[in-house]
């Protein structure tokens, strides 16, 4: 193997979905600021993430509603508002 290509900072690490409070333990690497105590008592660093494979549709099967009707007549008077200024 070819010397220092690893990273220092391999360490257990929280990833915890925000949607449904869904945690999962494992090792990585990337920076965090906060950290969450674990069912084991200690205390590891968490990165919070707004989807996860427990609350994705295509995991679970649920689909979201999603209000592209409202997104699209939001985008319409935006718009509207400048062609009528031009």
């Amino acid at each position: 193997m070819k010397p220092a290509i690893h990273p220092e900072n391999y360490r257990l690490v929280v990833f915890k979905d925000l949607s449904n409070d869904y945690a999962f333990i494992t090792k990585s690497c990337v920076e965090t600021k906060e950290t969450i105590k674990w069912e084991d008592g200690n205390e590891y660093p968490v990165v919070k993430l707004e989807i996860s494979h427990m609350s994705h549709p295509f995991y679970t099967g649920k689909v979201k509603l999603v209000d592209t009707a409202g997104r699209v007549d939001k985008f319409r008077t935006r718009y509207a508002k400048k062609e009528t200024k031009e």
